[in-house]
């Protein structure tokens, strides 16, 4: 059985959202986004920087939401969600698949960090400024990119579970402009998928 280490508000929402999208059994260990769970001495036994998420599976234990997901597409999946290597859109797929962690969640974490994270006195609003501008900018290819698509590669694949979520967060702070039209359209259809709906609400009032 997979079991999910889990918080509210993180990218183990990936995770969480692609198990969903592929009706597979798992368990789940719901904990709050604080060093009390997450920096506890069991958790470090799972994860040695005391992040999530983390993927458990009889005696493995596999960090990354990048890298979880491509566990759960090849081990349990036979690739579902995921193009073959010789399907035209596999390309695309992978460069998505990463444009993730290479420029869109950098200034994502930096805004993260100097709105939520920090004390207010320990906030530098130079830094806040130049994320935001990064972020709004690593979003312009995206937009484009979705020109006649409803999904990143035209059907919806596991890129949309990575890419796609830090799309919706960069919305809920506010980096996506008003003139990307397609951008914003993406996320509404995202955000209207019921496994996504699960998993977002998973640990959250109501």
């Amino acid at each position: 059985m997979l079991k999910l280490h889990f918080a509210p508000r993180s990218r183990a929402i990936r995770v969480a959202w692609l198990l969903e999208e592929l009706g597979l059994d798992y368990e789940l260990n719901q904990m709050e986004f604080h060093p009390k769970d997450l920096k506890s001495d069991e958790h470090r036994a799972r994860h040695p920087l005391g992040r999530i998420p983390v993927l458990e599976e009889g005696d493995l234990l596999l960090w990354e939401s990048g890298a979880i997901i491509e566990y759960i597409l090849e081990r349990h999946k036979n690739g579902g969600l995921k193009p073959g290597v010789d399907d035209p859109s596999w390309p695309l797929y992978q460069q998505w698949f990463h444009y993730t962690e290479g420029m869109v969640m950098p200034p994502v974490n930096t805004i993260v960090v100097h709105t939520l994270l920090l004390p207010p006195d320990r906030r530098d609003p130079n830094a806040l400024a130049q994320a935001q501008k990064l972020l709004t900018r690593s979003l312009l290819p995206v937009n484009e990119a979705l020109e006649g698509r409803e999904y990143l590669i035209g059907n919806f694949s596991a890129a949309d579970t990575m890419l796609g979520h830090a799309c919706i967060m960069s919305g809920r702070l506010n980096c996506i402009t008003e003139e990307m039209t397609n951008l914003q359209a993406y996320v509404d259809r995202l955000c209207a998928r019921p496994a996504f709906v699960k998993a977002d609400s998973i640990g959250t009032p109501g």
